[in-house]
């Protein structure tokens, strides 16, 4: 294994498996080129995985099955975030799942985004970026537009106590106080639940 592979993997073992990321996220430190031929190298020794064009995964594993696991959508949309610089939120089924208020695995993820629409296919599952107005995706903080959107997805009247129970255990108390002043222009009901929410926190 040449010196940068090594390099490479030490910092892709650093984030823990199941960490999805691209030749971006090396570039700065490492040049193009080199990294470019690091990551390919890396994935045909069966160091790291590729998941769909130019993006990678350090699999998950497990061993219940004794094998990887599928890779974790959340972090191929990151990664292409970051890849893109675009900024992206969850919504709909991915929202809800990803706040634990769906056990459902979805098989389409969508994220709503500042940049282009666009689709990938990832395993089993089809990864779609849909352009949207930036109110939508201009939270300071991810899980301010997690919880809006997931809150979207059910719809007023489908959110009970449980609901709340569950956002208020995935969230924080420093979250809380953050996600309450940073949802402050959504929806009326919305922001009603999110003040429930943190409320129930103090």
């Amino acid at each position: 294994m040449q010196p940068i592979e090594k390099k490479v993997l030490s910092r892709i073992y650093g984030r823990g498996r199941g960490w999805a990321f691209t030749k971006v996220d090396f570039v700065a430190e490492f040049g193009e080129v080199n990294i470019h031929h690091a990551l390919s190298s890396l994935a045909r020794a069966g160091k790291i995985r590729r998941v769909c064009h130019g993006v990678y995964d350090y699999p998950g594993h497990s061993e219940l099955l004794g094998k990887p696991l599928s890779p974790a959508i959340d972090q191929v949309a990151q990664a292409l975030a970051r890849k893109f610089n675009w900024r992206i939120q969850p919504s709909g089924d991915a929202a809800l799942n990803l706040l634990r208020l769906s056990t459902q695995v979805p098989g389409r993820w969508v994220y709503l985004t500042d940049g282009p629409s666009r689709r990938y296919v990832v395993g089993k599952h089809t990864l779609v970026f849909k352009k949207s107005a930036l109110k939508d995706t201009g939270f300071k903080y991810r899980e301010s537009g997690l919880v809006v959107q997931a809150l979207k997805a059910l719809g007023k009247e489908r959110v009970d106590q449980s609901v709340v129970t569950t956002i208020r255990q995935e969230l924080g108390p420093k979250l809380c106080a953050r996600v309450l002043q940073d949802t402050r222009a959504v929806t009326g009901w919305i922001y009603e639940i999110i003040k429930q929410v943190c409320r129930e926190r103090e």
